[in-house]
């Protein structure tokens, strides 16, 4: 869906080794399962040893395309006699009327296990039934690409670009495996039954795109919490094994159908009780309630680049801006984010780690995304205020067509500090609105069709310094989701640039500022966040005299900052109007749409955009299961800031047992920006300046980095 890189290659890397001590899970186990007793969730973390070594391995070729054996009326009753210890002596006499279906379809499984014998065994049988599993798989596939143009959050696309995904290593004998196979990332199906393995190497997780994976009748005692980052999982196969206990981090396998855990004579008799008695998902259900809090991950690195002066050594003036898009309540649903916990996503939970977020950073400016009106009214506007932050919000445009369910909608949200800046103006652009009414595009049935239904919105405020006088245009936007409409995305920012070219216009004949003071509450009638009165402390330093306001000539003058989730990648259309200045009317993101002159013309925006981060500063904003990379972004005119320092990456091992946001510690699926910078001196008292278009990131070839 977003140009996954293709991986080539279909040699199978066997052998290599790795060594991981066990694991072990307390059990606390709902409806009168008793327990283990509890360990901490550091005393697990010492238990694991990730130190091994691989070796050169010989190289093999499988591939096969058919689908996993069906269940057929036809498969034979399952034999007791062919059990292994570790099945309850109350089932042992009535195995041929199993307690539900989901327990007789593990059975079958498990007899079918049995029966694969020899090396490669799936692969065999696949070749044996090829013609009649092909024809079902060809149909399959017909199916799936009538429906390619509809999204599927979660889906790995980059799986479908392989004439194989699927390998079978079966009965080959093997002790380890090379961390080689662990690049083949478009694998769906993998086959390691019926070997010698004693344990898996966490490198496992990498492995994000399998549905099914097959580890029986191999003698692990323990499987490594890595698997927890398979979200995709449908099956899961350790039969015949020396288990005793699961990870937690299973709970995390959302979509996962079957988990073949018999003939395992070790394994905590109440965990197989409970999918004995209520199936794959109960158990994979009270695994991700029952975890233990993760100890939460390193804070981000700062990064610093060099600190240059103003001319005479001077220092710039300072300017901090947070772009966050919060995920609003009503979107975290455990249907769409199924791998984090209830608790996790819990809005009282999460509500905090966003403000927490917002007051720990302390910007200058904070522009937030995905806050409906609720929030804003009752939570952020007033809990923000004990923070010096004045807020404007504005919802989305179906906030006019439904009045029942108007305080859920969300918006935007601009807030800055009261006691620096002053709010001179401000405006919202509904896209939509403005499409159907511009001249060249009302007869266009494209815009009707494709523009005119996205409710999307931006917020534009002037603010003018209360010391300096400088005037700041703050642009607040989140484009459409969709994948599939890119051209929208587009044509919502152009129509950001052309209306904020207008507006800046406008700000140019707005008057100077006449009352800049800072108007305070006696501190005996100032409450704390609790609303109890504030004990009366030492009076502050008294502030320099506020210089006039600064005027200007023409509105590229006035230095522009856009706030964005664009949904979009650095190398859509989007990203290139912005960071060029121009678009061509035959970019591919714009397909075979009319949109007016935009798509006669092309388009086009006189600002030096720049944008705060690089891929190489900030790999994803947005970080799930089917889906990284960069879609929001900080832009600002390079002719009058530069970047002084930026928010980083998350941590790298926390990330190697998280398969996605939101969890325990990033409330939202989106990271939080924050970008410190400079602020040039006007050149020449005010003249008109010269526009130097240039594309980089802020950072230039002189960056520093620090922690």
């Amino acid at each position: 869906m977003y140009n996954q890189r293709q991986h080539q290659g279909q040699n199978v890397f066997m052998n290599g080794g790795h060594g991981h001590q066990q694991y072990g899970m307390p059990m606390n186990a709902p409806k009168g399962f008793q327990s283990q007793q509890h360990q901490s969730h550091s005393q697990l973390r010492q238990q694991q040893d990730h130190s091994g070594h691989g070796h050169a391995g010989n190289f093999a070729t499988h591939q096969h395309n058919a689908s996993a054996t069906a269940f057929t009326a036809s498969t034979p009753q399952f034999n007791p006699t062919q059990l292994r210890n570790g099945t309850p002596n109350h089932l042992q006499n009535g195995l041929n009327r199993p307690p539900n279906e989901h327990w007789g379809q593990q059975l079958t499984l498990y007899r079918e296990c049995q029966d694969m014998t020899g090396t490669h065994p799936h692969a065999r049988v696949q070749a044996n039934n090829k013609t009649s599993t092909g024809n079902a798989e060809q149909g399959k596939r017909d199916g799936e690409q009538e429906d390619k143009s509809r999204p599927r959050p979660g889906a790995l696309a980059e799986t479908d670009k392989h004439s194989w995904t699927e390998m079978d290593l079966g009965g080959q004998g093997l002790r380890a495996l090379s961390t080689g196979i662990f690049s083949f990332k478009f694998l769906k199906k993998l086959y390691l039954s019926n070997n010698n393995l004693r344990s898996v190497r966490p490198e496992i997780g990498k492995l994000r795109g399998l549905s099914h994976l097959d580890l029986s009748k191999n003698q692990l005692s323990y499987v490594p919490p890595e698997l927890g980052m398979l979200v995709n999982l449908k099956t899961l196969l350790l039969f015949d094994n020396e288990l005793d206990t699961l990870p937690y981090e299973l709970g995390s396998l959302y979509q996962l159908e079957m988990l073949g855990i018999e003939g395992n004579p070790n394994l905590n008799p109440e965990l197989k009780e409970m999918v004995i008695e209520s199936g794959t998902k109960s158990l994979v259900s009270w695994l991700q309630d029952s975890a233990p809090v993760p100890e939460p991950p390193p804070d981000r690195d700062w990064i610093t680049f060099d600190d240059a002066r103003q001319s005479g050594g001077a220092q710039p003036e300072a300017l901090k801006v947070l772009s966050y898009n919060t995920l609003c309540d009503k979107m975290a649903t455990h249907a769409m984010y199924g791998y984090t916990s209830r608790a996790a996503l819990a809005w009282e939970h999460r509500k905090e780690l966003i403000l927490d977020e917002i007051r720990g950073r302390d910007a200058d400016i904070v522009c937030l995304q995905e806050i409906d009106t609720d929030s804003f009214q009752e939570l952020f506007r007033p809990t923000l205020a004990h923070n010096d932050y004045k807020g404007v919000f504005w919802p989305k445009s179906r906030a006019r067509w439904t009045d029942k369910e108007a305080r859920l909608v969300d918006g935007c949200a601009t807030f800055f500090k009261n006691s620096k800046y002053i709010l001179l103006d401000k405006q919202h652009i509904d896209y939509a609105h403005t499409a159907i009414n511009r001249p060249d595009m009302k007869t266009e049935h494209d815009v009707f069709n494709r523009v005119m239904p996205r409710d999307n919105i931006a917020i534009v405020c002037l603010l003018e310094n209360r010391q300096t006088g400088a005037r700041l245009i703050v642009a607040n936007t989140h484009c459409h989701w969709d994948a599939a409409y890119c051209d929208v995305k587009v044509v919502q920012v152009a129509i950001l640039l052309e209306q904020l070219n207008k507006m800046a216009e406008a700000y140019t004949k707005i008057p100077p500022c006449k009352d800049k003071k800072l108007y305070r509450f006696s501190e005996s009638d100032t409450l704390d966040e609790n609303g109890d009165p504030v004990e009366p402390t030492a009076p502050a330093e008294p502030l320099p005299e506020p210089q006039p306001s600064q005027e200007y000539t023409s509105g590229t003058q006035i230095p522009l900052l856009i706030c964005i989730d664009t949904n979009s990648l650095p190398d859509s259309g989007v990203y290139e109007l912005l960071a060029n200045g121009t678009l061509s009317p035959s970019h591919p993101d714009l397909g075979t749409y009319s949109y007016g002159n935009f798509t006669r013309q092309g388009m086009s925006h006189p600002f030096a955009l720049k944008s705060a981060y690089a891929p190489k500063d900030l790999p994803f904003t947005n970080y799930t299961p089917g889906f990284e990379g960069m879609i929001d972004y900080i832009w600002y005119t390079g002719t009058h800031m530069s970047v002084k320092g930026l928010l980083g990456k998350v941590d790298e091992e926390y990330l190697r047992r998280c398969p996605g946001f939101p969890s325990w510690h990033y409330p939202s699926d989106h990271l939080a920006l924050l970008a410190e910078f400079a602020v040039k001196e006007r050149r020449g008292g005010g003249a008109k300046e010269a526009v130097k278009r240039e594309v980089d990131f802020g950072g230039g070839a002189g960056g520093q980095r620090g922690r």
